[in-house]
């Protein structure tokens, strides 16, 4: 086989072409199996950051692309905010405040509820996040605190059914326990990595 380029003639041998070939396609494999790879090192990473909220997104959005696009979006967002653990005075008052509103459970299952709601709100504030809509709150807080984002999921909306005057006494008592367990993720400190200097 043989060419001009710039004037010059090159003679190639059916095998020097190919080599050439497989060299080609070689490389051609080499770059799609590292993209896979890739690909799926970060559905991974995103699917143990996210845990439930990983699904929720390849449902709520057409290619798996591009509900990995918005998890990594709000990863981006929350690194934006400037998040802080409650100080020894604020946990306590925050402690006491749910103890408070726990014992209202009782004879006002329904109060309770609602209060619990807003508490979970004004602790969270407390923290760092900002006002905003459930659904952008809960986005915020699921790049830190994947696992009871199900349990804050179920109890807000159970107390958003309260005003419908649709939530059994059982959903009341439900939504104590998602409330109770997003307010125990949510006052502790979050515990920090050490790095060797």
């Amino acid at each position: 086989m043989q060419f001009e380029f710039n004037g010059v003639f090159y003679h190639f041998t059916n095998t020097q072409v190919g080599v050439a070939a497989l060299v080609v396609v070689m490389l051609i494999f080499v770059a799609v199996a590292g993209y896979v790879e890739h690909r799926r090192t970060t559905t991974l990473a995103l699917r143990n950051r996210f845990g439930s909220e990983y699904d929720r997104e390849l449902k709520r959005h057409s290619t798996t692309r591009l509900a990995e696009g918005k998890l990594a979006d709000r990863a981006t967002h929350v690194e934006t905010l400037e998040i802080r653990d409650l100080g020894t005075t604020e946990r306590e008052r925050f402690m006491t405040e749910w103890y408070t509103v726990q014992s209202r459970f009782v004879d006002h299952p329904r109060t309770a509820v609602t209060e619990a709601d807003d508490l979970i709100n004004a602790l969270l504030e407390a923290r760092g996040y900002p006002q905003a809509s459930f659904e952008q709150r809960a986005s915020d807080v699921s790049v830190t605190y994947p696992r009871v984002m199900e349990s804050y999921r179920v109890a807000h909306s159970i107390a958003v059914r309260l005003g419908k005057a649709e939530a059994t006494t059982e959903e009341l008592r439900t939504a104590m326990i998602q409330y109770r367990t997003v307010f125990d993720e949510h006052v502790q400190p979050v515990a920090r990595e050490v790095t060797a200097a």
